[in-house]
């Protein structure tokens, strides 16, 4: 008898459950409910892990030192400088060229990169970084030409940036319109960002050969002021302008902040932070509070969303501009990220920067990490997932589950 003791009390159990469904649920709800334990067999299925969903990411390029930014060539090779002076060709006929007159120190060196829109016909490179000059520390922006793995044919773009330990900016790119835009920081002079006759602070915005646009809007390279130190700029489908920007730091660090860049704006520092407002000046979009820090650097557009590198903030931050939700990915996995684009494929790389000073070098440190789409995807299923689960026990709900 103690045998079928735990079989009887089962068939107990199924018969309060079947009695149960009948009398709780109508006909057309019986009907629901039947039908959706058939799609719950078909979701599982669907939205189970196989090892190769699991490889959201790839290591591409180890061992850097202190790289600070990555352009892709046509033939999926990869330009890479490295603040110590370093530019770097890694993939086919790859090559090694110190910069000359490059200098490292603090945030200083050899920052950003940009290629022209004709480089497949002109080899044009574009480099920003930190000279020494009989006026001292310098910021300056060259053109070169790349052919032969030697730089040659060297231009003065832009000169007499003010540099300092920190807040030297640095990001160069060609934008929508064929203008090149270059930030910089206020080189620690923070009352340099509201002087619009100053180069400090500010994203400028000059043509190919160092000469003005017509519309510049106060008839110099300044294209928008009052910044602290914009480390990443880049433009979405409707062509706007969005830049990153590192706020205040030492023991009162935060508000870091999302802009969105109209030409000739004021965007504050050091008058207002954050979500301060002030007649004739910019509010952020986003920023991080007076708690948070991301110290963000480079970003990227993709899908409607806008990816930032967090440095200190150890994280790839995505801002959805519909949503005007933030997101926050990657969040320690692998230390401080520098910069983040959009590659072949319509992956996303990012770079790490924990050789820096400020981090915790890992081993293979630093490195160029791609990110397959399908991790952004992982979590569009994951939020169907639930909806469907929520839905199918929902009998009243009118879903379409399939």
């Amino acid at each position: 008898m103690k045998i079928y003791k735990p079989i009887i009390i089962l068939l107990t159990f199924a018969i309060i459950a079947i009695a149960s469904f009948y009398l709780l649920y109508s006909p057309k709800e019986r009907t629901t409910l039947n039908k959706n334990v058939d799609n719950l067999k078909i979701i599982l299925s669907q939205n189970s892990t196989s090892p190769q969903d699991e490889e959201k990411t790839e290591v591409i390029v180890e061992n850097l030192n202190i790289p600070w930014e990555i352009v892709f060539l046509s033939d999926g090779s990869m330009l890479i400088t490295e603040r110590a002076g370093t530019l770097k060709k890694m993939g086919n006929n790859g090559f090694e060229i110190q910069v000359p007159n490059a200098v490292s120190l603090g945030e200083g060196g050899l920052l950003g990169l940009a290629l022209h829109p004709d480089y497949e016909n002109n080899q044009w490179i574009y480099l920003y970084h930190t000279t020494r000059t009989n006026a001292g520390l310098r910021n300056i922006v060259e053109r070169y030409k790349l052919s032969d793995n030697q730089l040659t044919e060297r231009k003065v773009i832009m000169e007499n940036i003010p540099a300092a330990q920190n807040h030297n900016g640095g990001r160069i790119k060609f934008g929508p319109d064929g203008f090149l835009y270059i930030t910089t920081g206020d080189a620690q002079n923070s009352n340099s960002a509201q002087d619009k006759n100053s180069l400090a602070g500010k994203i400028l915005r000059l043509k190919d050969d160092g000469s003005l646009p017509e519309d510049n809007p106060f008839g110099n390279p300044v294209y928008s002021y009052g910044h602290r130190n914009v480390q990443g700029i880049t433009w979405d489908s409707q062509n706007n302008l969005w830049a990153t920007e590192h706020g205040r730091s030492g023991a009162a660090s935060g508000y870091d902040e999302l802009n969105l860049i109209r030409k000739g704006a004021n965007y504050g520092w050091p008058q207002i932070q954050g979500d301060q407002n002030r007649e004739g000046m910019e509010s952020s979009v986003i920023n991080s509070g007076a708690t948070n820090t991301w110290a963000p650097s480079g970003m990227a557009y993709q899908n409607g969303s806008i990816f930032f590198a967090g440095l200190r903030g150890e994280a790839l931050y995505e801002y959805e501009i519909d949503s005007k939700e933030l997101k926050t990915h990657l969040k320690g996995e692998f230390g401080r990220i520098r910069n983040i684009i959009v590659g072949p494929g319509n992956d996303l790389y990012i770079l790490t920067n924990n050789t820096d000073g400020r981090g915790t070098p890992r081993g293979g440190d630093d490195k160029v990490i791609k990110i397959n789409s399908s991790f952004f995807e992982g979590d569009e299923k994951k939020s169907l997932y639930f909806f469907k689960m929520h839905a199918m026990f929902s009998p009243s709900a009118n879903v379409n589950l399939n």
